[in-house]
């Protein structure tokens, strides 16, 4: 059945396939369908994670909602944040 909600629903699959969230891949895959928008293109300017504390990414991970993020390291909430 098709999602209604999905710009492309085969570029989306692909995401999937790569080992993507849902999330991620329908953001990416809807972003691509519009001509407006630009996912390839360099983002905000906000600091690589890698400066950030571990309190800063532990306060990241909570607001998006990724579990078990209390018994992450700083390296493991760095990866969270990136693939969510």
């Amino acid at each position: 059945m098709p999602n209604p909600s999905l710009k492309d629903e085969d570029f989306y699959q692909t995401l999937r396939d790569k080992g993507m969230s849902k999330e991620k891949a329908a953001r990416i895959s809807n972003a691509r369908a519009n001509p407006d928008q630009h996912p390839s293109e360099k983002g905000g300017k906000a600091r690589p994670y890698e400066e950030w504390t571990r309190d800063d990414l532990y306060d990241r991970a909570r607001e998006i909602g990724i579990d078990g993020r209390s018994t992450m390291t700083k390296a493991a909430l760095i990866e969270a944040l990136r693939n969510h």
